[in-house]
């Protein structure tokens, strides 16, 4: 029995204070030490000595003008308009991307709201469009060509599980793709009077399914998908079949992407930590292997992206970072057990505890 309810405050504090305790101990509650805000000087000589910089420098025009005062836009405009004898097209593709990157706004606004949570949220290759999903079965398409989010379509998911988990546009911007925990993705019209929405099977072994992301082959030909089972699929559109699973993680397989525009090499990521490259002409079913894997995080990824160069890609993981790696330089066997390691004494939840 608690002390003497003498003072209703101290009986109220001793009673949390045994609540707390019987949490900790039956292991529902854990004390999370607050994470610091990481090395403030990291070290970064690797990517200043590597051609990846010099390439951001010049796409972003800070190289032209890195000996030079601080580019001004009016200065710019008027070497444009008498006409700068290096630049006989006006300004180049580094000013261009420095002058969007100065005028981006910097202010947010609410275009929508629904009544159920929204997973996913994408703009068409163009820009052209904004497409949303979230729990209500509802996919919405917005024409935001003149800076106004104006809904045109609403498509109606089917054989939904939970949520539409991911969607992707197709590289023709006529067709999006999305999926959930079923066994099949499906393929739906963007513009027309008639409605195409048609189920691609991707034929599973386990019986809970769930393709948790997804993207088409730059030549529309193909859809690629990451699943619940740890392996990567690809979808013949042509064929209208699966022609390949592959057993490509150790967990759930959360990110795919294409390397570049030949659709030939491919980068997957999952729950175990690690991201791993393929080359679809050595890939069979019979021999799953990767061309490589890159090691460095210390719990699941949870998304990729490609430079499009067949060289780059960085990846996003639970652990709260980012990286950059280069794909011409593999991790060794030493790196692969520390990151599974790393992975598996992993025992912060993302979802709800704190950084």
């Amino acid at each position: 029995s608690g002390p003497d309810s003498g003072d209703d405050s101290d009986s109220g504090d001793f009673d949390l204070a045994q609540v707390l305790a019987l949490l900790l101990r039956s292991g529902q509650v854990r004390l999370i030490q607050t994470r610091g805000s990481g090395d403030s000087h990291p070290d970064t000589k690797t990517i200043d000595d590597s051609d990846f910089k010099q390439e951001v420098l010049l796409a972003t025009a800070r190289a032209e003008t890195s000996h030079q005062p601080q580019a001004c836009i009016t200065q710019m405009l008027k070497q444009r308009e008498v006409g700068h004898p290096k630049r006989a097209n006006g300004f180049t593709s580094g000013q261009c991307s420095w002058i969007g990157s100065s005028f981006v706004p910097n202010s947010m606004q609410k275009m929508a709201q629904y009544r159920q949570k929204a997973f996913c949220g994408q703009y068409s290759l163009d820009g052209s469009i904004f497409l949303s999903a979230c729990q209500d079965q509802n996919i919405r398409l917005y024409n935001v060509a003149n800076g106004k989010f104006q809904e045109f379509r609403n498509i109606r998911a089917r054989d939904v599980g939970w949520s539409v988990l991911d969607t992707a546009f197709s590289p023709d911007g006529c067709y999006l793709i999305y999926s959930s925990w079923s066994d099949a993705i499906h393929l739906c019209n963007i513009y027309g009077d008639y409605e195409t929405h048609i189920a691609l099977d991707l034929n599973p072994s386990e019986r809970r399914f769930c393709i948790f992301s997804l993207t088409f082959s730059s030549d529309n030909k193909e859809v690629l998908g990451g699943a619940n089972d740890g392996c990567l699929y690809i979808y013949d559109r042509e064929r209208n079949e699966r022609t390949l699973r592959i057993e490509s993680h150790e967990d759930d397989v959360n990110a795919v992407a294409y390397a570049d525009d030949s659709s030939q090499i491919l980068y997957s990521g999952g729950d175990d930590g690690l991201c791993r490259v393929w080359d679809r002409r050595m890939l069979s079913e019979n021999n799953p292997n990767a061309v490589g894997t890159l090691a460095g995080h210390s719990d699941g990824i949870t998304f990729i992206d490609s430079k499009a160069d067949a060289r780059h890609l960085i990846s996003n993981s639970k652990d709260q970072t980012i990286k950059l790696w280069d794909v011409r330089k593999f991790s060794p066997p030493e790196g692969l057990e520390a990151s599974r390691r790393a992975v598996a004494n992993q025992n912060w939840d993302y979802r709800w505890q704190p950084v």
